[in-house]
């Protein structure tokens, strides 16, 4: 019998890739529109995204902060949505944050539980 290997793709490397896709909204939104609140707060939630993501690449159990910061930025981009009816960017952030929050719920409730 073949061991199982774990997940196909590791979920540090799904959170490094959604680390950038926040990272470069606010970029994007700074270069198409001048926003400094749109870069200030893409650099700010994609670098602690990133964290996130290399905690968890030290620990897996380590979750905190990635969970706090998407699950944050899948509220506010969430509203956002709503009122604005726009998928991008907010639509898209949202979708991406609720993701990520629903993978590492479902990654804590499939571990083996340990006393």
């Amino acid at each position: 019998m073949q061991k199982d290997s774990g997940p196909l793709v590791p979920l540090h490397w799904i959170g490094f890739g959604y680390a950038a896709l926040v990272a470069s909204g606010g970029i994007i939104g700074y270069a198409k529109a001048g926003s400094v609140p749109s870069l200030a707060a893409g650099l700010l939630f994609g670098g602690l995204a990133g964290l996130g993501a290399y905690q968890l690449s030290q620990d897996p159990r380590n979750i905190w902060v990635f969970l706090v910061t998407s699950g944050t930025l899948a509220g506010i981009m969430g509203m956002r949505f709503y009122h604005s009816g726009k998928f991008m960017p907010a639509g898209l952030i949202a979708g991406a944050s609720l993701l990520m929050v629903t993978k590492l719920g479902i990654s804590v409730l499939s571990r083996p539980h340990q006393p």
